[in-house]
């Protein structure tokens, strides 16, 4: 599975953008069940986890330091995960990767980059103050 994130840039402060992570080469359901997840890297700093959904049930969890701000889902065709991010803050200055995990163990929350098997490249997000 081949990953391509997208619409990262450059925002003010509160602002908001959407990130898209689309399979390429291959489709989110050429396996039973996955996660697909969003994580970031500053500069200096450990991949840390953003916001996972499970594909079987739907089950959305998100990093604390996210909650009531951004919002993952995917489209009906299960091709694309989104990743909506409001009231963007200075701190979640980035680069964004979305991930496929495809070992599935109950009660996991998937946001540990060990987890995951596939990595797309990133897109850059800077949130001006």
């Amino acid at each position: 599975v081949q990953l391509v994130e997208s619409g990262g840039g450059f925002v003010q402060a509160g602002g908001s953008l959407r990130l898209s992570c689309t399979a390429s080469g291959s489709s989110f359901d050429d396996f039973d069940d996955y996660a697909i997840g969003w994580f970031r890297q500053a500069p200096g700093r450990e991949r840390e986890g953003v916001s996972s959904i499970i594909h079987s049930d739907g089950r959305t969890h998100y990093a604390n330091f996210v909650k009531g701000r951004f919002t993952i889902s995917s489209d009906s065709a299960k091709t694309t995960v989104y990743l909506q991010m409001d009231n963007l803050r200075p701190e979640d200055t980035a680069r964004y990767y979305c991930g496929t995990g495809t070992r599935m163990i109950s009660g996991l929350r998937y946001l540990r980059p060990d987890e995951y098997d596939y990595w797309g490249q990133g897109t850059q997000v800077t949130v001006s103050s």
